[in-house]
């Protein structure tokens, strides 16, 4: 089996200056853009379905791939980016150091539980649940567009491959599943440390 694991295209909460909780928004015209672009490159991949977050950044930029190469979409709210803002829904980008050490700690502490804010665990097992499920399938080739949190939870709790110095907006990875064990075969668009 082939798996493209796909990060949407640039949505209007990516150009704001505040962290919005568990937002929901729209691509930008550069998003729109960006999502064209990943369905060019994969315009020969023979991808069979499409499985998206439920956010309307990763629905939008599936719309556009599933446009280019016919294919059908399931949408996952298993693949949804973690909420670890909620605890502070107005806090802005340039916030003082002492709103960003606490929000460090609500990253930092991960299992901790504060209202409006999901644990890494949850996270962490939703994702991998997903991505379990996805992989055993019957495709020969999926797609999986979700957000940077989940990409980064594939990589640290399943692959075991470390962590990401980026994850740019229409990042693609590629992997091959055989038998129980994967290999990236492709990065394109993103950075490992």
């Amino acid at each position: 089996m082939k798996i493209y694991i796909i990060r949407h295209g640039e949505s209007t909460s990516d150009i704001k200056e505040k962290y919005d909780g568990d937002y929901d928004d729209h691509l930008t015209d550069k998003g729109l853009k960006e999502a064209e672009t990943i369905a060019k490159k994969l315009l020969d991949s023979k991808i069979q379905i499409i499985f998206s977050s439920s956010k309307i950044r990763a629905i939008e930029t599936s719309e556009i791939l599933k446009n280019a190469l016919k294919c059908k979409i399931v949408i996952t709210e298993d693949m949804n980016e973690q909420n670890i803002y909620g605890a502070y829904p107005e806090l802005s980008k340039n916030q003082p150091e002492e709103e960003y050490r606490r929000l460090g700690e609500v990253m930092t502490n991960r299992d901790v539980e504060i209202e409006g804010v999901e644990t890494y665990l949850h996270f962490k097992n939703r994702v991998v649940g997903c991505f379990s499920k996805i992989s055993n399938e019957d495709y020969q080739t999926v797609a999986i567009i979700t957000h940077g949190g989940p990409i980064r939870c594939i990589f640290r709790d399943i692959l075991k491959m470390g962590e990401f110095k980026k994850i740019g907006n229409g990042a693609i990875v590629e992997l091959e599943k055989n038998d129980l064990d994967f290999a990236v075969t492709k990065i394109d668009g993103a950075i490992l440390q």
